[in-house]
């Protein structure tokens, strides 16, 4: 997968090492260092688990609907960068790890930062919308957001086999959020369909749709779909 502007050019053949660098997803590897650190904070601060008193860094930023509401807007953001547990924040980080370094280099540096922000907003307002009252952590709703991006992608420019993996191990990760009660269905549904609708933008985008300046217009889009999220989350919170 590589992005519009990179296909357009002539591809330079080298000799060197075989294998993706660092340097082809450059958020990707940020963002799982923002995340390890604020895991490191968390287990400085008591270690990990939603138990009252087991972290402080849990119930001053994660996601919680009367906070919210108080004002706390910040949680909707700092939520998603929280977890329970070494399990909890190994299995995301391997997903993002996984699919950032497929859809990063395919769409950009830039679209790919402003989807996963924007799921990740997504991911908040669809947890509260469920469970305002339970106390929601995680990248999950940011991470399903890559997860339906990249199948809706990947499917749109003919590469059958990478949509087919990805859409069966969506399905399976759907399967458990559905049965385990411990999950937030809201945050992995809110944060999927602010992925897809990200993807659809970017898409429209590839097809003119959006007009000769499409990459500004595509960021404009996913901002507002940020923006939506805070608004709705604010007033269902």
């Amino acid at each position: 997968m590589r992005c519009p502007e990179c296909s357009r050019q002539r591809t330079r053949v080298t000799r060197g090492a075989v294998g993706p660098s660092r340097y082809d997803a450059p958020a990707t590897y940020a963002l799982i260092a923002l995340n390890v650190a604020a895991y490191l904070v968390e287990v400085a601060g008591g270690g990990g688990g939603l138990s009252p008193g087991s972290s402080s860094v849990l119930l001053d930023f994660g996601l919680f609907g009367p906070y919210v509401a108080e004002g706390e807007w910040y949680r909707l953001l700092t939520s998603g960068f929280l977890h329970a547990s070494i399990i909890h924040i190994g299995f995301n980080m391997f997903a993002l790890y996984f699919l950032g370094r497929l859809l990063e280099p395919g769409i950009g540096t830039p679209r790919f930062i402003a989807l996963y922000f924007a799921s990740l907003l997504a991911g908040s307002f669809g947890a509260l919308l469920l469970s305002p009252d339970s106390l929601t952590i995680g990248a999950s709703g940011a991470v399903f957001g890559i997860f339906g991006a990249t199948f809706v992608i990947a499917r749109s420019r003919g590469m059958e086999g990478v949509a087919s993996s990805i859409g069966i191990v969506l399905l399976l990760n759907l399967a458990i959020t559905f049965g385990n009660p411990e999950i937030s269905i809201g945050g992995h549904l809110g944060g999927l369909a602010g992925g897809v609708l990200c993807a659809l933008f970017v898409l429209a985008g590839e097809r003119g749709m959006l007009g000769p300046r499409r990459l500004p217009m595509e960021l404009l889009a996913m901002a507002a779909i940020g923006v939506f999220s805070i608004a709705s989350a604010i007033a269902v919170a």
